[in-house]
């Protein structure tokens, strides 16, 4: 995020006074939010001094320290000799300070604090004695006035640029270094590159408050573009179509001076911008850079062969990099080469992020050659993340630069270059320029009323327009809009009108609640899932919502055997995290991470539930080719949705620990796997279907993640939806979970798909006495309880209400390969109390159908 100086900010824009409070509240309006107001943090007496004497002291403890006299002008001391306890000796005009740095001498001009005056931190400053000596305050150094991270000695004004001729004793050093500066810190979005420099928050001052702008851009260009140091762009592979670099200026500047200084108002201005002061050749490029938003860089002339070659790295090619780093390059990476060692042979720097360490201008550089360069945004941003290498180059570039810069960026700096360092400015330059014309858009004049909701006259319009700086002309109904040239981002009619609500004021859009239309509500599908999600959490269940990734690990850990539909996982391309790169293929998988977090953070009786999504590879379509038309049609979209991985809604809860806990009235009781199965029986109840269960052994079997043997596989219309049960031991310690955890997981939409159209009602209460009657059945133990449910319920011919297996029963007195079931059934007639005859017409039907269908005998 920029921050923006205010005093450099007025060179630009025509600010009147106005406070660094409004000044924000004005960029808010055009869409720059303030992110903070920071000032230096220095208040009270701080002053110029100049060193009249200097003392040094060898301590008891080894530390050399220094009593300084200085003349602070008005703040001297009033009186001679004896006006503190340690002043023995008669002094000139003066304040007595101790100082630890030794990087000065008597006669140099430096930056005292006076007792009542604070220092960012905050920190108070008071006289006190030490070392023997009465303090008045103290003697600077950067870091206590936050102008940077030097600590190592104090300031001398005269070593950072300051003339001895301009400076007096007491003068106000708040003033003199900036320190009074406000700065605004600002958030500026990714199609707002320009506003990276105070060029462009500058215009945007102007839009927002219709103060005079002074484009800092519009200095003439002197000399002649030619042959000046030879450039040549050979980007031949121009990735994804988009060109690397599309123009290239380069100028030199001779005879500069290596030691020259960056002068302090330079330096007050990069610190307050966030960045440091290096030396006066790199600090000239990015002043410029944060003045007009166009980064240069400057090389040692001497170092180069020419000619400068712009191309793509060879893959594993390496550079050397500005930061010290030696880096290997990878083939879309775009390269700045020169031609020692043979033609665009030695990379000299990546483009538009770093500069290479072979060419960097030295203490000993006396002929510069400026760069400033437009390049791909995209082609930047994917090479600044690949190499984790982010520069305040690569945030401007890759939010794309103004084109029509370079030269005069150039230009801008060879003239500081030349004012400050004494170089000369060769007249002839280069500029390689293959930079398209600006197309021109067309929109119907109306189209920003019709898009917003708001009138705009066409005189609103155009005037908008034209003052973010497009051409605009009328033709009849149809504007034709021609962006300028730092405004790459509009690219379409909706770009302009946003241009157009932005400028006649945001806060002037009126607020609108829409009406809701009657007639609608929930969804069939939307009402079931909340019917189930409601039912779970009655059962005692909690719900959760889960991330959907998962590592391979997990698919091992839940046992999926290798041919396993669920294997077919989606790989995400750009995962979140590298450990986890997967899409889920069951909520089960990610759901125990849920149970796994409350079990360690004490919990010990878990149950959670979630309704969501999973997803299988073997559902993704084929991708369709670009459709070709002015706009997108309904088949377009059902071929991209016929592309999209398989989404099929689901449900599922993981139970571990106890259901019941302990108390004095009884034992704790466990989940067990038939609670995971009572789980479904209330999803079912809820979506209004009946699930059939599997009575094939081998689906148990190999039912992953549960246990073979205490797992019941569901079905609807033949098709699995389902299972639920005990997962595997294995599973258990794989996963970190209680030995006897027990789950269950359901595809949530054939549920909803069969139970669509179904009156889901509450059933009456009768107002009939009920008949009840239990039967004992020995059946072979190969025929399921539910099923000869199923035959009980169906025999009643309507008369039978509810039967429920109560017990089970097997031993010597059955027989080998047998089993008792006793069925408790309910008898009802929604007309009148059944009669004797009619209880016992049913009890002979019900044994009867129990006898043909499985061979049952009534015990």
């Amino acid at each position: 995020m920029p921050k923006i100086p205010l005093s450099w900010l007025a060179e630009s824009v025509a600010l009147d006074g106005a406070s660094p409070e409004d000044i924000a509240t004005s960029l808010a309006k055009v869409g720059l939010e303030e992110e903070g107001i920071h000032g230096s943090g220095v208040e009270g007496p701080l002053v110029v001094g100049r060193v009249m004497s200097l003392v040094k002291e060898e301590q008891s403890n080894g530390k050399t320290i220094n009593y300084c006299r200085v003349d602070v002008g008005s703040f001297n001391d009033p009186e001679g000799p004896g006006h503190k306890p340690d002043n023995k000796v008669d002094y000139p005009p003066s304040k007595g300070f101790v100082c630890g740095a030794h990087n000065f001498v008597e006669g140099d001009w430096v930056v005292v604090v006076l007792p009542g005056a604070t220092l960012p931190g905050p920190f108070p400053i008071s006289g006190r004695k030490t070392y023997g000596h009465w303090s008045d305050g103290m003697i600077c150094s950067s870091r206590e006035l936050g102008l940077g991270d030097d600590h190592s000695g104090i300031i001398v004004l005269t070593e950072m640029g300051f003339s001895a001729d301009d400076l007096t004793p007491g003068q106000d050093a708040i003033a003199l270094l900036g320190l009074d500066e406000k700065t605004i810190e600002i958030n500026v979005t990714p199609d707002r590159g320009y506003s990276f420099s105070i060029r462009g928050v500058a215009r945007e001052y102007s839009h927002a408050t219709g103060a005079s702008f002074t484009d800092p851009a519009s200095l003439s260009v002197t000399g002649a573009a030619g042959d000046g140091f030879p450039v040549l762009i050979e980007d031949h592979a121009p990735v994804r179509g988009n060109v690397g670099c599309d123009r290239f200026v380069a100028r030199i500047v001779r005879g500069f001076d290596p030691a020259a200084a960056s002068p302090g108002w330079m330096k007050q201005r990069l610190e307050g911008a966030g960045m440091r002061s290096i030396s006066l050749a790199v600090d000239v490029t990015n002043y410029v850079m944060l003045e007009l938003g166009q980064p240069l860089h400057a090389y040692d002339l001497g170092t180069l062969t020419a000619p400068i070659v712009v191309r793509r790295a060879v893959p594993a090619e390496e550079i050397e990099t500005l930061d010290g780093t030696e880096r290997v390059l990878h083939g879309e990476d775009l390269l700045i080469t020169d031609s020692l060692g043979g033609h665009g042979a030695r990379p000299i720097g990546i483009a538009g992020v770093m500069g290479g360490a072979l060419t960097e201008v030295s203490a000993s550089t006396t002929d510069v050659l400026l760069e400033a360069a437009h390049f791909d945004p995209i082609t930047i941003a994917r090479t600044a993340r690949r190499h984790k290498l982010g520069s305040e180059a690569s945030r401007r570039f890759e939010r794309a630069v103004d084109t029509s810069l370079p030269p005069v960026a150039v230009q801008r700096a060879a003239n500081l270059l030349a004012e400050l360092g004494g170089g000369a400015i060769e007249d002839v330059y280069t500029d390689v320029n293959d930079v398209p014309a600006v197309e021109a858009i067309e929109m119907d004049v109306d189209y920003p009323s019709r898009i917003v909701g708001v009138e705009y006259s066409v005189a609103q319009v155009m005037d908008s327009l034209t003052q973010v700086g497009c051409q605009v002309e009328r033709d009849g109904e149809v504007l034709i809009v021609t962006p300028p040239t730092w405004r790459a981002d509009l690219e379409s009619p909706i770009n302009l009108v946003e241009e157009v609500a932005r400028l006649q004021g945001f806060d002037a859009l009126p607020s609108v609640l829409p009406v809701a239309p009657p007639g609608r509500g929930y969804t069939h599908s939307q009402i079931v899932r909340k019917s189930v999600a409601r039912t779970l959490a009655e059962a005692g269940l909690t719900q959760v919502l889960t991330y959907p990734f998962i590592s391979e690990q997990r698919l091992d850990d839940c046992l999926l055997p290798s041919d396993d539909v669920r294997r077919d996982v989606i790989r995400l391309a750009n995962p979140i995290s590298a450990e986890q790169p997967l899409l889920r293929t069951a909520i089960f998988e990610t759901l125990v991470d849920a149970v796994r977090v409350n079990l360690g953070r004490g919990a010990q009786d878990v149950a959670l539930y979630e309704t969501g999504r999973a997803y299988l590879g073997r559902l993704v379509g084929a991708i369709p080719a670009t459709y070709s038309g002015t706009s997108i049609t309904p088949d377009d979209v059902e071929a991209l949705n016929e592309a999209i991985p398989g989404q099929v809604r689901r449900v599922a809860g993981v139970m571990a620990g106890n259901k019941v806990a302990a108390g004095w009235d009884g034992h704790a009781t466990p989940w067990k796997w038939t609670d995971a199965l009572a789980m479904v029986e209330k999803v079912e109840r809820a979506c209004g279907v009946v699930l059939e269960i599997s009575s094939e052994v081998g689906e148990r079997q190999s039912a992953a993640p549960f246990h073979p043997g205490r797992v019941a596989i569901y079905r609807l219309d033949g098709e699995i939806v389902g299972a639920a049960g005990e997962l595997h031991p294995k599973v258990c310690e794989n996963l970190g979970l209680p030995a006897r955890t027990v789950a269950f997981e359901l595809l949530l939409d054939p549920l909803i798909e069969e139970s669509d159209g179904v009156l889901m009602t509450a059933s009456p209460v009768s107002g009939q006495v009920l008949a009840k009657e239990d039967f004992a059945f020995v059946v072979p133990s190969a025929v399921a309880a539910g099923d000869l449910v199923s035959a009980v319920i169906e025999a009643g011919d309507g008369l039978v209400e509810d039967a429920r297996v109560f017990d089970v029963y097997t031993g010597e007195q059955i027989g080998s390969g047998l089993k008792s079931l006793a069925v408790n059934v309910k008898m009802r007639d929604a007309d009148h109390t059944l009669s004797a005859d009619e209880v016992l017409s049913v009890r002979e039907a019900i044994i009867a159908a129990a006898s043909e269908k499985f061979g049952a005998l009534l015990r």
